[in-house]
């Protein structure tokens, strides 16, 4: 029973505390952008920049050329995407 006069006043300091960080994080910013870290990581481009004269590869060894499924829409014959052509 002697133990609750210690637990309880030391409970009630570390909600305090806990009250006090929360308020004072919450004045300091720290809550104002949620999403934009997020966003970021998903949005990061790591790759280094090319010129245009160097040919791209991928991870399997292909040029972007060569990328199964990229039409080239000179070679295609036509300067309309194939969304534009095939409508229903």
């Amino acid at each position: 029973m002697e133990s609750l006069y210690l637990l309880i006043p030391l409970s009630v300091l570390v909600v305090v505390v806990a009250v006090l960080v929360f308020f004072w994080m919450n004045k300091s910013g720290q809550f104002d952008d949620d999403q934009g870290p997020a966003w970021s990581i998903l949005l990061d481009d790591d790759r280094p920049v090319q010129s245009p004269a160097e040919p791209q590869e991928n991870t399997d060894g292909k040029t972007v050329d060569e990328t199964p499924g990229k039409v080239d829409l000179a070679k295609a014959g036509s300067d309309e995407p194939a969304s534009a052509r095939h409508k229903p």
